[in-house]
């Protein structure tokens, strides 16, 4: 029996099967679960495409964070899949290219705003939306880049996942006497779609070759997947507030 057996879970935003969302829906099928994905916009149509790559074809509800019908409408739509939900996966960020790069104090508040509304209050949105469905416990899964230091590139993208890890804080404190647990997985550079938008993203590749004591592969979603889907389930159920790398070792070590 998988850990994550009986399980009714949301994988928001997966896009294409070299996301860490594709990886984490397809091993929490493996352990059991019942998962439903969401996009939106011309993204809608492939993640429709990808939901019958995975084990099971999961059903896909339209989900845009941005769009207030579509959080206020979203617990009654996931109920024409599912009777409730024992977990959430926000892996949902964006920033305007105007956003990122060089020149951090020149871009405009517009540009900085949706990087802010995407992929920051969105996590509290999207929790919030689907608290009507949750049970005696839930667990709400994040995933971020480090937001401790400042990088090369990342430009307001890098303010706005500091953001996300705060806000995910203050969700696990305020959510914590529900049973919901809040937590967040802290990944190593990948190849996403997300990760080649950001101009000079090379750079985290060659520094992560040197410097993982564990080694890390950019192309190897499993290991985020996977913890994902272990903070997902029973076996974590005194952690909340939390940011568990996986990123080989790379934020314990110096130069």
């Amino acid at each position: 029996m998988g850990i994550l057996e009986g399980k009714k879970i949301l994988v928001a935003g997966v896009l294409t099967e070299a996301s860490i969302a594709f990886a984490t829906a397809r091993i929490a099928q493996e352990q059991g679960a019942t998962v439903v994905l969401s996009n939106f916009g011309r993204a809608l149509s492939l993640c429709q495409r990808i939901a019958k790559r995975l084990p099971q074809e999961a059903p896909v509800v339209e989900l845009d964070v941005t769009n207030t019908e579509h959080l206020s409408t979203l617990a009654d739509r996931l109920r024409e899949h599912v009777d409730g939900l024992d977990g959430v996966v926000h892996s949902i960020g964006f920033a305007p290219q105007e956003a990122m790069g060089e020149g951090f104090p020149e871009v405009a508040w517009e540009h900085a705003a949706t990087a802010f509304q995407v992929s920051s209050w969105s996590l509290a949105s999207l929790t919030q939306a689907c608290r009507p469905l949750f049970g005696d416990t839930a667990s709400v899964v994040g995933l971020t880049f480090d937001a401790t230091v400042a990088w090369p590139v990342y430009g307001w993208m890098g303010a706005a996942k500091a953001a996300l890890e705060s806000t995910s804080r203050y969700l696990a404190r305020e959510l914590g006497p529900e049973g919901v647990r809040v937590n967040l997985v802290a990944a190593g550079p990948l190849r996403t779609m997300a990760m080649k938008s950001i101009p000079g993203s090379a750079q985290f590749e060659e520094a992560w070759e040197t410097r993982a004591p564990l080694g890390w592969s950019v192309t190897d979603t499993e290991p985020s997947g996977k913890a994902v889907c272990a903070l997902l389930s029973d076996w974590f159920p005194a952690t909340t507030g939390e940011i568990v790398h996986v990123d080989g070792g790379f934020h314990a070590v110096g130069v």
